[in-house]
């Protein structure tokens, strides 16, 4: 049975208390590695090696830094088979998803805040004779970033290549439930040289590990990407410590399918593809997905027949299978959450039009957590499966008639994360986009990123934005230069 190690100062290293969780392969239910349950023994020794390395790394030139962080991309997407693989057994999505999404965003993440270091740039304000001002933005010290299970790697080098470009130190906590790639990562940073105690991974639960790194007083700032709740208690304990935090969390997130987008049956193909696309890529456990999805009435039955066959078609099955579209949830209380709205969603007036059935495969997954993707019709806008967040292979669809109430409903939850609008009516895309309450509105498209652009949500969906110039503010502290002639 395999150990993973925490990473601090440079080494991988047991857990203080020598405490460990099973970490198990969603696909075939069994436990396969034993992850840390580090606790505030494990932070100290880390804050105690990033206390050493930050100023060094701090006074480095962005020059440097920007070819130590090249380095870390290029071996990251040298190891990007092994970290594929690694990321279907600890995660259940299929290989495939795991090597063009994952394994690429994560060497893209850091060779973009790689360039990034080098160009970016404060203000000046000339005050004519007499005098300048002057903004100089210095790194904030050592930061804690924390990173969920739903896309394991790619959110965790997409919170820490910005802070470690700013010239910050790093404490990473990646899931628990996902820590593999970070354990590799670990490694790969070994191997690259990042100087000891730049970098410091510790992994174990949010009360163990969590929740101390939150409320370390030598912790300068979090970065944390997760469920709403959550976030609200890391508010609530940074808030009076008067610290800086960034909350990426929860969505419920809907797709608006105007008629005109359909207008012929090529059209209606395309649509509908990348509805289903937006819908249940990573089966659903993408913060991102369109779970809720509304089309313009004079095109609902027919783009009905549609979405359900490509639902169907879907390849579900074992994440190391090249063929497999479709994987595991990622465990299974969270399989028994989702199935637990389904039944919900029956008791709410909704029918299921395809899927809603737990699946037992045969072979190596027959134990594993795997739920058909989900299909409801029929329910209230109001009700629970519309309003909460299920983050899994379930949506609702549900026809409007108007353009003012298509922004109704996609306004009606509390949450404002992403939203994708489907229409070749460029005035009313635009017109939407204005009215709509989501920090990322897809225009015919989705998951469409250019990582200089901010990136986060409205309302419950958190506070701050990650992402280009966002992220590289958010890690530095301004600090204002006024000079007198």
């Amino acid at each position: 049975m395999q150990k993973i190690k925490n990473y601090i100062n440079g080494e991988l290293v047991a857990p203080v208390n020598s405490n460990y969780l099973d970490n198990f392969e969603p696909a075939t239910g069994k436990i396969y590695s034993l992850t840390p349950q580090s606790d505030s023994d494990d932070l100290e020794l880390a804050v105690k090696a990033a206390e050493l390395a930050q100023k060094d790394w701090a006074e480095m030139s962005s020059e440097n830094r920007s070819i130590l962080l090249m380095k870390l991309a290029d071996a990251i997407e040298a190891a990007s088979e092994k970290l594929a693989r690694a990321e279907a057994i600890d995660n259940g999505k299929p290989i495939s998803i795991a090597r063009t999404v994952d394994c690429y965003r994560s060497a893209a993440n850091i060779r973009f805040f790689a360039n990034a270091t080098t160009q970016f740039s404060s203000e000046c304000h000339d005050m004519g004779s007499v005098g300048v001002n002057y903004t100089l933005r210095q790194p904030i010290g050592i930061v804690g970033c924390i990173s969920p299970w739903n896309l394991p790697l790619y959110l965790f080098t997409w919170k820490i290549a910005p802070a470690l470009a700013s010239g910050n130190c790093v404490i990473g906590k990646p899931s628990e439930i996902t820590p593999m790639t970070a354990y590799i990562f670990s490694k790969i940073c070994i191997d690259v040289g990042v100087p000891k105690g730049v970098i410091n991974i510790l992994h174990g639960t949010g009360n163990s590990i969590g929740a101390p790194l939150i409320a370390h007083k030598k912790i300068k700032a979090i970065s944390f990407t997760g469920g709403s709740e959550t976030g609200r208690a890391i508010a609530t304990t940074m808030a009076p410590m008067l610290k800086k935090y960034s909350l990426e969390l929860g969505g419920k997130n809907p797709t608006l399918v105007f008629a005109d987008s359909c207008a012929t049956d090529e059209a209606l193909e395309i649509t509908v593809n990348e509805v289903v696309r937006s819908t249940f890529s990573n089966q659903g456990q993408i913060c991102l997905c369109g779970s809720r999805i509304y089309i313009e009435k004079n095109i609902y039955a027919k783009f009905r027949i549609l979405f359900i066959n490509k639902v169907n078609q879907l390849k579900i099955g074992d994440p190391l299978d090249e063929e497999t579209q479709f994987g595991s949830l990622v465990s299974k209380q969270h399989l028994e959450k989702v199935y637990s709205y389904i039944e919900l969603a029956k008791q709410e007036g909704g029918r299921v039009l395809t899927g809603g059935n737990k699946l037992m495969l045969e072979g190596r997954c027959a134990d594993g957590y795997f739920i058909e993707p989900t299909v409801i019709e029929g329910l209230d806008s109001n009700c629970r499966v519309n309003q909460e967040e299920i983050f899994g292979s379930v949506c609702t669809i549900q026809p409007f008639e108007t353009e003012e109430e298509a922004l109704q409903l996609a306004n009606g939850t509390e949450y404002g994360l992403a939203v994708s609008v489907w229409s070749q009516n460029i005035s009313r895309c635009h017109r939407l986009s204005s009215q709509l309450d989501f920090g990322i509105i897809w225009i015919n498209s989705w998951l469409l990123r250019d990582l200089r652009t901010p990136f986060g949500g409205m309302k419950s969906s958190g506070m701050g934005r990650e992402g280009g110039l966002e992220a590289m503010r958010f890690f530095t502290e301004p600090k204002n230069v006024c000079v007198k002639y």
